[in-house]
């Protein structure tokens, strides 16, 4: 018996408000999985942009970002 089949036999022994509890809960172990997978691509994706990046020469300086307001 595969889970996807032991699941569908376990929750269609609940009571209905019991079967919507745990539908929530499905959706929001989905919800949680997306966030996770979306943190593990952003994480690639910046140390991807910033490979390397130590070897670039400095081309700015302190003073070079420093706003005069006078």
């Amino acid at each position: 018996m595969t889970i996807d089949q032991k699941i569908s036999q376990y929750t269609r022994r609940l009571p209905p408000s019991l079967q919507e509890e745990l539908f929530d809960f499905v959706q929001y172990l989905l919800m949680k999985a997306e966030q996770q997978e979306r943190r593990e691509w952003f994480s690639l994706s910046l140390c991807s942009a910033i490979q390397d990046m130590e070897d670039d020469p400095n081309l700015y300086t302190l003073e070079d970002i420093k706003v005069n307001f006078s």
